[in-house]
Parts: structure tokens; sequence; C-alpha cells
């Protein structure tokens, strides 16, 4: 596989920007949920509202005055130094509630990581220097002293200033409403969402004012500024009928998606790859506001997603005509320029969106949880794999958790850390309990469609042989160019491996997972009597039967297994063993292993070795690693199948061990 670097992004304004940006988004997103309660809880039962209810319209308030900002400076903290900090940040937060008299949003997302930060500098002053029984004594009278000095602070200092800060952004957008300036936001606003400056926009500035003032008047423009569906909906509804190729045959699904998902991100390639189409984004952005503006709509709470339908939910009761006319004219403006540019312009090569989509990546900083929807996920057609950040997390995954995936991630393992990258981390796992924390996922070439919806945003790659694959190279290569700046590790350039490296994750370790009580003299038959594959698989469940590992529900389950995916491992090697739904059938972690020296037939592939597996709590982890050891290594392979006495099949698995 020839594999593709990225550059690593160097440090400019830009980068700081979005970093920042996300950082304050991340104080926010988590508590849109709220916001949106108390937008439906204005709507509802303000005199102004739905269904005009004076006792429930007590609600807003305090929800606005104290629950919002106190959610704000929760998060913050949380963010900075967990749960600690999270509560000394809403401690201090309540310090520029009680000092103001308006909604203290912007107080609240510089006190609560601050205060976390301190909390988490002052801890580290007297880390180990605290007396045995101490501990508990010393943590809690130092949070209430800091929280309170910040609350303190926050009333006397910030409140005041964040005052100051908020009546002059409101002056400058009344300013630019009276005006009819504030179209002319477009013109930084657009560019912003496809660099991803958005959030420091968006989360930073817009919501915090525009809840302010939906506060103040019932709704407002600005949750809508940047949140408008229309300006991406018009460009890519111009590809869908002048684009060409890949760019005109993804573009319908992807109008879909950004319109109605809300996922703005996926229409940004479409820009780049065409830079002069930021135009159509900004005559569309601008005539959206532009209609707000002349018609008075707002919403009454942020819109996230950026969904038509997020967008309805939460606007004003007298707003739905001129919300309306300003997603249609901002799709419709949008929607011209567009089609003019590419009209104009030469068509487009087939690679471009492809290349524009790792573009976008690259200015992201991580791969694109939407990017699938335009060019595919993981390793693609051509053969190329691109990461954007280092890889520093793989998963093999497979039904169970415990067998073929296991044996991978050790195979694997150990060429990574041959080719000098010790630090990256390769795990395994049943398919069941993925998340979307990994960098690239490993899968047999039928299950990757099952990993693949919870783990949208890592590189995926199949393989049919869990034991030599050709594909892992190509993954320690994506590793060497992702991890490097192109040039090849010590170690892959031909010097000694440090035998610390070379060890075995600390999982797979220890004397109580060692091949003593896992794998046992009597649970190795040097010449098994199945001829078939169904043979084969009693026959290895049958000597953990007799172990007392499981119970026969267990043997069931490993056929269940089999139909699904082959457990064939390669190097003539299968380790048949049951779903992740019979882990409850095994008593204790144990191994059998059958040669079968004229070979069965195993789906196709000849088989000479089965190994049955049972595992409870990773304890069969480090037999695995053995047998994987022994199986890639071809002499030892050879020894195996020599091999005249049980003790011989023993000693070998026990001195890869050693």
């Amino acid at each position: 596989m020839a594999t593709e670097t990225v550059a690593k992004p160097r440090t400019s304004a830009r980068v700081h920007v979005q970093k920042f940006g996300t950082f304050l988004s991340g104080m926010i997103m988590p508590n849109i949920g709220a916001f949106i309660a108390w937008g439906f809880i204005t709507a509802l039962f303000i005199p102004a509202g739905f269904f005009p209810n004076e006792e429930l319209g007590k609600l807003v308030g305090p929800m606005i005055t104290y629950l919002l900002p106190l959610l704000i400076g929760y998060t913050g903290g949380r963010m900075v130094y967990g749960v600690r900090g999270g509560v000394v940040g809403a401690v201090a937060t309540m310090g520029v509630i009680v000092g103001t008299d308006i909604p203290m949003f912007i107080g609240a997302m510089i006190l609560g990581p601050l205060t976390g930060w301190l909390m988490m500098k002052a801890d580290k002053i007297w880390e180990g220097r605290v007396k045995p029984g101490f501990e508990m004594l010393i943590d809690n009278f130092s949070a209430g002293i800091l929280a309170a000095i910040m609350a303190v602070v926050g009333m006397m200092v910030v409140g005041p200033v964040v005052k100051a800060f908020s009546n002059g952004a409101s002056a400058v957008v009344e300013f630019l409403v009276i005006n009819g300036l504030l179209p002319f936001t477009s013109i930084f606003i657009e560019p912003a969402k496809v660099l991803f400056l958005n959030n420091a926009v968006n989360h930073g500035i817009l919501t915090p004012l525009g809840t302010q003032q939906a506060l103040e008047q019932g709704k407002s423009i600005l949750f809508l500024l940047e949140a408008n569906p229309g300006p991406g909906f018009g460009i890519l509804l111009a590809y869908s009928f002048f684009g060409k190729g890949l760019a005109k045959a993804s573009a319908p699904g992807a109008a879909v998606i950004q319109f109605v998902g809300g996922i703005h991100e996926i229409y940004f390639p479409y820009v780049l790859m065409k830079p002069i189409m930021i135009l159509a984004a900004i005559g569309g952005g601008m005539t959206g506001i532009f209609t707000l503006v002349v018609t008075g709509a707002g919403l009454r709470s942020p819109a996230a997603p950026g969904s038509i339908i997020a967008v309805y939910a939460a606007t004003a009761r007298d707003s739905y005509v001129g919300v309306t006319l300003s997603v249609l004219f901002a799709t419709t403006v949008s929607f011209l320029i567009a089609s003019v540019i590419l009209k104009a312009s030469k068509a487009p090569a087939e690679d471009d969106l492809d290349q524009a989509t790792h573009k976008m990546e690259a200015l992201k900083g991580k791969k694109s949880s939407v990017s699938s929807a335009l060019i595919g996920e993981g390793v693609g057609a051509s053969g190329v794999a691109v990461l954007t950040t280092p890889i520093k997390n793989i998963v093999f995954a497979c039904d169970a958790g415990m067998g073929s995936s296991a044996m991978g991630a050790s195979v694997l393992r150990n060429k990574i850390k041959a080719a000098g990258f010790p630090d990256v981390k390769v795990t395994n796992s049943a398919i069941a309990n993925l998340s979307d924390t990994y960098d690239v996922v490993i899968t047999h070439q039928d299950l990757t469609e099952r990993a693949k919806p919870a783990t949208a945003s890592a590189v995926h790659v199949s393989v049919d042989n869990f034991m030599n694959s050709p594909r892992y190279d190509e993954i320690v290569e994506l590793v060497k160019a992702s991890n490097t700046d192109g040039e090849a590790a010590p170690e892959a350039a031909g010097a000694e491996v440090p035998a610390a490296a070379a060890a075995e994750a600390p999982a797979e370790a220890g004397p109580e997972a060692g091949p003593a009580g896992i794998l046992v003299a009597e649970s190795v038959v040097l010449s098994g009597t199945a001829t078939t594959r169904d043979a084969a698989i009693d026959e290895a469940g049958q000597l953990l039967l007799d172990r007392g590992a499981v119970d026969s529900g267990y043997l069931d389950a490993m056929h269940e297994r089999e139909e699904s995916v082959s457990t064939y491992m390669g190097s003539y090697l299968a380790i048949p063993h049951g779903t992740n739904a019979a882990k409850d059938h095994i008593m204790k972690s144990a191994v059998s292993v059958i040669r079968y020296p004229n070979g069965i037939d195993w789906n196709g592939k000849e088989v000479k070795f089965v190994v049955g597996v049972a595992g409870v709590n990773n304890e069969h982890l480090q037999i695995l690693a053995s047998i994987a050891k022994v199986f890639t290594n071809k002499a030892q392979v050879a020894q195996l199948e020599a091999a005249t006495t049980v003790e011989e099949v023993l000693a070998l698995f026990g001195k890869v061990n050693s």
C-alpha cells in the first residue's frame, strides 16, 4: 500500500483560534439541551407564548440567570480538572451571577475553567506532602477556600468587566442592525466555518449574546447568523446539477445530510475544491441575514446542530415566515452564484473532491466523521490511507473480543514495536464494546460493516487472515508515516530493538495469566481424530468441557461463532471460540490445542492446528500471544509439526514467553 502522509499542521494564528473556539464550544455544546429546554419553556409559558402561564413562566428567569451559567461554569472547570475542577468552577461562577444583573455566560466561560486550572495547580503544590489520614481534610478545605476566593473575585472583578464587555458587544450588534450592516458579518462567518473557526464565533460570542437578547426580546437574530443551513445547501444543490464526476455524484446525499442532519462540515470540501466558491457561501449568508433583519425574525434559543428541523424547533412564534424566507433566499442566492461559478470554470478532476476532503480534515485536525459520505472510510479504493494526526490507538475487533482479535493484536503489536513505535497502543475488543475513540480499527472482512457505525472517525482495515495478513505491514507503514516526519525510526532502519520495547503489553504479563494454568498437558492432543471443521470444533470444545472450564452451552456458541465469521487465522491455524453473548457459559479460562497431521478443510483453507479458547477477564491473553508468536515464525511452526511429545508443545509455547 502506498502510504500518503499529511504534513503536521504548523502552530499558526488559525490553529490557536481554532483550539480556542473548540475549548469554548466544549463548554456550550454539552449544555445545548438545557438552552433548548429554556427556549421551549420560554416559548410556551411567557405572556407572549403559545400557552401563557404565570406560574410555569417563573421557570424562565432562574433558568437563564442561575442554571445555564452554573452548568457552563461546571463544564468548563470539569474540562480542565475533572469533577473537582467542575465543583470549584460552579461555585466561582456564582460570584459573577450575583455580581451582575445580566445572564453571565461569558463570565462562566472565564471563571469555570480558570478556577479549575487554579485548583489543579494548587493540588500539585502539596501533592505527595500530605500525611496519611489528612488527604480528605486537605482536599475539601483547599477546594472550599479557593472556590470562596474565586467567587468573591467573580463578584467584585470579573462580573463588572464582563458586563461592560457584553454591553459593548450588544451596542456593536445594535449598531450593525440599525445601519443595515449585520449582513456583512457573513464576510467573516462563512470563511470561518470552512476553516473550522466557527466555534470561536458562534459558541464563544453569538450564543451568549443571543441568549441575553432572547431574554429581553423573546428572540434573537444572532442564533441564525452561523446556523442557517441555506448557504451550504445551495452550494450542494449547484454541484448536484452542474458538478462533474464524484463531486456531482456525492452532492445530493451530502445535501440531505447537511440540510436535514445539520452537519455543515460536509459541504466544506466542495468549497475547498474551488476556493472561489466561498463567494456563494458569503452571498447566501448575507441574503439570509438581510431577510431576517427586514422581517424582524429570530430564534428563541440556539439551533444545534444547524439542521432545518432544529432551526424550526427554535423559531420564535412570530418568526416562522421570516425564518423560512431567510433559509429559502439564502439557498437560492448561494445556488445561483455557485451555478455560475461551476458553469464558467473548467471541469474538476475526478480526485479533486478526495483531495479537498483530506485538506478539510487537515484543517480540522482529525479525520472527519462524515467524510465517508464523500470518499469512503479508511483505506480507499486507491489503497492510500490518510491520517491527519499521529496514530495512538489501534484496536482489533471481533465478535467476542477474546480470540482472533487478541492474537491479531499481539502480532501487530510486536511489528509496531519492532518498527520503533512502542507508545502506539494496540488492543483488542468485542465489536459491541467499541467506541469512537480509536485511530485505526482492524476487523475481519465479514465484520467491518458492523464495526464502522460505532467508530465512524477511524481508519478501517479489513483482513481475512489474522496471523500473517499483508495488511499488517501496510499498517506499520501508515504508523511510520503518521507518527514521524517521513523519516524511519532507528529501529526500523536496522537498529536492535530494546528488550523492553519487544516485551508484551502489561495486560498480557503476570504469573496469573501464564500458560501453567491456562494450557495444561491434558488439553494438548498431538493427533486429532476429527476430519471436518465442525468435528474439530467439537473435539477442541470437549477438551475445554472436560477441564470444567465451560458448560455445554459454550460448545454450541463455538459453532454459532464459526457460522457468522470464520476463526481461521492463517499459518494452518484456527482458534474456535464462543460468541460474545456466550461468556456466561465460561467458568474459568482455558485453552486446548489439537494437531491434525494430515490437515482438515476449514472453509477451503487447510488447518493443521486447532486451538480452542475460553477466556475470563483476559486471563488467556498471554498464551494467545505466545501462540501468535509461534505461528508467525515458520521455523517454530515446523517444530510444532515435528513435535513427538506434548511436553515439546508446552515447552515451545513456554519458551516464547521467557
